[in-house]
């Protein structure tokens, strides 16, 4: 099977590492360079945790966590460190969460909120907490670029700075226009992240989910010295706040942003300005339930979600288009998962059910 894969982010780039190493003939296409900081694949700072309510999301992870594993020694590189995670809030299941742990056989902890602060107590609880010990910061750039040459030394021709102007069906091959050349494939597979919504409208297609576009703010604040260890957190108060240390990006720091706190916007249209009401808040958060911590930021950047209204992702083929969006701000702990399934999808598979279009 020869196989146009478009996007070399986390999606992209481990489909296109599965595709190439089960043989089939693959082109793997970048409008920019693998993990480029307009897009939603950068950074060293993401956040690899079990904790979900739901028992299919849940499993995954454990399955994610293989592949892994698996990507880790094919490159030799190490990917995700545990550090531990904490869940907690009045808008946070933790009841569920404990129970998809506690079904999983997966390490974990419910503390009441006074027993939180006494173990963590750079972190002012308002409510009782879920502590597991299999969470941990995945390096989302550099598992970018390990897939992206795993793909390559398995036989894979990478074509970066060259975005595709548009996908068509010619009798039963698809065409691939990259401006001033075309490529042929029998399948092409689109995981474009946030460009899917403006490449997508000319395709013929399904009703699409209402796909979401938005700007993102994350805020690197100094770790105090004696806080080496910062485990990731999720807290669902007032904000929704997710918090992690922020690795290679800033090794003395901590990175914390809102999840889905940003503005709408397109992926051609972004202006990558920091929004100062954001910012503004998170210094609000920050001072209130971080209080060993000086309450200036760092560093700030914009990235990009793309979303469907029920957060699940889209993988699915329609007569050999792969649409492939495994994101809503949660993709990244999946993606030598996604990979795979993205990459069976393409030779004829099933996605599960949760990401198929249909089921939007």
């Amino acid at each position: 099977m020869r196989a146009v894969v478009a996007g070399a982010g986390l999606a992209g780039a481990a489909a296109a590492w599965r595709l190439a190493a089960g043989g089939d003939d693959v082109v793997l296409v970048e409008a920019f360079t693998p993990a480029h900081g307009g897009g939603s694949s950068h950074g060293s700072a993401r956040i690899f945790r079990h904790a979900y309510p739901d028992a299919f999301h849940a499993e995954l992870t454990v399955r994610a966590l293989e592949r892994w594993r698996e990507l880790e020694d094919a490159a030799g590189v190490a990917l995700v460190r545990q550090t531990g995670g904490l869940d907690f809030g009045a808008h946070r299941d933790l009841d569920g969460i404990a129970a998809s742990l506690s079904a999983l056989g997966l390490e974990h902890e419910r503390l009441s909120r006074d027993a939180a602060r006494e173990r963590f107590p750079h972190i002012a609880f308002d409510t009782d907490a879920v502590w597991h010990a299999g969470a941990g910061v995945l390096d989302a750039d550099l598992a970018v670029h390990s897939m992206v040459g795993l793909a390559a030394d398995a036989g894979a021709e990478v074509i970066t700075g060259e975005p595709v102007a548009g996908v068509a069906k010619r009798g039963p091959e698809w065409v691939v226009d990259l401006g001033d050349r075309q490529l042929v494939a029998d399948v092409v597979v689109l995981a474009v992240g946030a460009w899917l919504p403006e490449l997508a409208a000319d395709l013929p297609l399904p009703q699409l989910p209402a796909l979401t576009v938005s700007q993102q703010n994350a805020f690197f604040f100094e770790r105090p010295a004696e806080l080496d260890d910062w485990p990731i957190f999720v807290h669902k108060g007032d904000l929704s706040v997710y918090s992690l240390p922020a690795a290679r990006d800033l090794p003395a720091a901590f990175k914390i942003a809102e999840h889905d706190g940003g503005s709408r916007t397109t992926a051609s249209g972004r202006d990558g300005v920091v929004d100062a009401a954001a910012r503004d808040r998170i210094i609000r958060y920050v001072t209130e339930f971080l209080p060993a911590v000086e309450p200036q930021p760092l560093a700030a950047q914009t990235c990009l979600y793309t979303s469907t209204p029920s957060e699940n992702f889209i993988i699915d083929s329609v007569d050999g288009l792969v649409i492939a969006s495994p994101c809503s701000g949660h993709g990244a702990k999946f993606a030598p998962l996604t990979g795979s399934i993205i990459a069976d999808v393409a030779r004829g598979a099933r996605a599960p059910e949760p990401f198929l279009l249909a089921s939007h």
